[in-house]
């Protein structure tokens, strides 16, 4: 009997799905408890049978008759009312039908960038969490927030797959949404008291490049060079031929906690055994200086192990001392005349300092070799900070320059490929690995299949992974916003945060961040744009800090005055005019709110210089709009700086409490 019933029951599933199947095909976007833009005619797409009628139903009473083209390809504009639901809505070719349930109508905004804004409530542990996050996920039952998380896809092409489902603000739902993109909407949620959308699309890590189009690069100018390759129809079978000849292992999988990646890694062998040791023939390995990148191979980014090896010399031996070599991005077994005194494994470590005690008993007087195992899992590859070995009397031996250098494994689709000793050679040929930090691929993968959805405006967060590359950042950012904006045929609401103070890691010769601040700065010249300033709510030692309500808050606030026409100051101080005063130069501000206010027993950030850019602590006085700053040091002065550091410390606000941005100025 229950062989029986187990059999009708199989039948009564394989009918049913055959009584449901349908020739209409739409995006995820266009399912249940969706939220479409209010007052709008909003994009409506999908797919049937060639040269069909299609019919779209709404409960709300408005409807739309359409007709596939040659593909099957269908695509109209439904009107929505002033807000509401929940409504049903049907979409009907001949005898085929979808319908949509719990359809919400209400402001619809994308939220996307890199790490910060993709951040969840379940943060980045140990260390990178949500403040209050067991609260804020306890109390975030809003059954009319409904969030949509853009499943990750990177592609060369522009593609329409997308993965995701509308879910409603809940304890069991946020707790994996971008915290960011959750209190933005919270926040317009309380203030208009409608249906919010957000739909949430990020990627951690990833630069601006990565989510602008081809044509808009191009369009640009830059990084041309890689798009070519990119594009290299034979890519894929010059990276098959190449790493077909080496034996390979499994990668040990990413994961949170650490715990056990962090164990996998420390026992990852890859036939390197005797790469520490102190008799060893590196003549034929090649130089590379450091602190630097050691992922570059053939100009290509390099994923994967290598050897890092430097010959020193020691006179003292009475003296302790401790191997400094830096920050290493991501993981290091470090050696001292071939016995392991530390090292770092696992996921998170790019940004800790490694400091090595080196035991007495192995130094030897005159030369000492330090062998580093240094292993590269994703993004850049490299060794950054002060490199030293320092003595407890006072001694420093400086470790940088050149070192020798030979790769041992290549990470490539989750697998090691194996270099044995002398099997790695300058035969390797030069490719791209796709990733999605290259230029266009999050474009075509994560912003393309959401096109031409109807959205109120967008909020970005990222920058980080664009520090140092401020230059082209000034062409590139304002660049992917008009991008967005033409692809979507709308000039719709961009906001976007200044990336937060943080202790970045230099190489020789890096910019530093402010200058990407900067830069971020100067795009509020784009129309329709704001701008998130995060300097007091930063963290110096973390780049994920855990405040992401005030972010949250501040963006929205954005839209509420712009957008929803709301009596509230948008953002602090913004910098409007500058010009010599007597010895002093004076500054004009907008957005004051009842007068400038600043901080004082913090560091001064307020600099004054002349010509020769030789920059003085300044003196500041306020008169409303106004600020009056001077230094007796300087007779005829030129330029002013306010918060020009990694990690300044916000001391200039508006009477809502709401910061100013750094800035730097020059009087012509």
């Amino acid at each position: 009997m229950n062989r029986c019933r187990a059999v009708f029951l199989c039948f009564g599933i394989i009918f049913s799905c055959s009584e449901n199947k349908t020739n209409i095909e739409i995006a995820p976007l266009f399912s249940d408890g969706m939220v479409l833009q209010r007052n709008s005619k909003v994009n409506i797409w999908g797919k049937s049978l060639p040269y069909k009628s299609i019919i779209i139903i709404s409960e709300w009473g408005n409807e739309l008759k359409l007709r596939s083209d040659s593909s099957g390809n269908w695509k109209g504009a439904l009107q929505t009312p002033e807000n509401g639901g929940p409504f049903s809505m049907e979409i009907i070719s001949e005898n085929d039908k979808v319908t949509i349930g719990d359809v919400l109508i209400g402001e619809v905004w994308l939220a996307s960038g890199q790490s910060n804004m993709e951040m969840s409530f379940k943060g980045y542990p140990p260390k990178d969490t949500i403040l209050n996050s067991k609260s804020e996920i306890e109390n975030s039952n809003f059954p009319n927030i409904r969030m949509f998380n853009v499943g990750k896809h990177f592609s060369t092409e522009p593609t329409k797959k997308l993965s995701g489902s509308w879910m409603k603000a809940s304890p069991e739902n946020v707790e994996e949404f971008s915290s960011t993109a959750y209190f933005f909407a919270r926040e317009l949620y309380y203030e208009l008291n409608i249906p919010i959308g957000i739909i949430h699309s990020s990627w951690g890590g990833s630069p601006a490049e990565s989510w602008t189009s081809e044509t808009k690069l191009k369009e640009l100018g830059i990084f041309l060079e890689t798009l070519n390759k990119i594009n290299n129809s034979k890519v894929e079978e010059i990276k098959k031929s190449w790493f077909e000849q080496f034996d390979s292992i499994d990668a040990p999988k990413q994961q949170y906690p650490d715990d056990r990646m962090e164990v996998q890694y420390k026992k990852i062998e890859f036939s390197d055994q005797n790469m520490s040791n102190t008799v060893l023939d590196d003549e034929m390995w090649q130089n590379i200086i450091l602190p630097g990148r050691f992922d570059s191979i053939k100009s290509m980014e390099f994923d994967g192990a290598v050897w890092l090896r430097k010959e020193i010399f020691i006179e003292d031996l009475t003296n302790d001392y401790t191997l400094n070599i830096g920050y290493v991005d991501d993981m290091d077994i470090t050696f001292f005349n071939g016995k392991f005194i530390g090292g770092l494994s696992g996921f998170g470590h790019w940004n800790k300092k490694r400091e090595y005690k080196i035991p007495r008993k192995i130094i030897k007087k005159g030369e000492n070799i330090i062998a580093i195992r240094a292993i590269d899992i994703m993004g850049p590859g490299r060794i950054a900070g002060l490199m030293n070995l320092s003595g407890e009397n006072g001694e420093i031996i400086s470790l940088e320059g050149n070192w020798k250098y030979k790769p041992v494994a290549e990470l490539y689709e989750n697998k090691f490929y194996i270099y044995e000793i002398d099997a790695y050679s300058s035969s390797r040929p030069s490719f791209i690995k796709l990733n999605p930090f290259l230029p266009k691929v999050l474009f075509n993968g994560m912003i393309n299949p959401l096109i031409p959805y109807s959205i109120k405006g967008a909020i970005w967060y990222q920058g980080e992974s664009n520090v140092g590359r401020h230059k082209q950042y000034a062409d590139l950012f304002p660049g992917m916003i008009d991008d967005w904006r033409s692809s979507w045929g709308k000039e719709f609401s961009f906001y976007f945060v200044q990336i937060a103070p943080f202790n970045y890691i230099k190489e020789p010769g890096d910019d530093v961040s402010q200058k990407l601040r900067e830069v971020q700065r100067k795009a509020l010249r784009v129309k329709k744009t704001g701008m998130v300033v995060t300097l007091d709510i930063g963290d110096f030692d973390n780049i994920h800090p855990s405040n992401k309500q005030d972010v949250g808050k501040r963006l929205a606030r954005l839209a509420l005055v712009n957008d929803y026409d709301m009596g509230l100051y948008p953002l602090g101080p913004i910098l409007i005019d500058s010009q010599l005063f007597n010895d002093s130069i004076r500054i004009e501000f907008e957005y004051v709110g009842s007068g400038l206010s600043y901080q004082k027993g913090k560091k001064n950030q307020f600099e004054i210089a002349d010509s020769s850019m030789r920059f003085f602590d300044a003196n500041i006085s306020i008169d409303k709009n106004y600020i009056f700053v001077s230094s007796q040091f300087v007779k005829n002065p030129k330029y002013v700086r306010y918060g020009w550091s990694d990690t300044p410390e916000a001391t200039l606000f508006n009477s809502e409490r709401l910061p100013a941005s750094s800035f730097m100025i020059e009087i012509e």
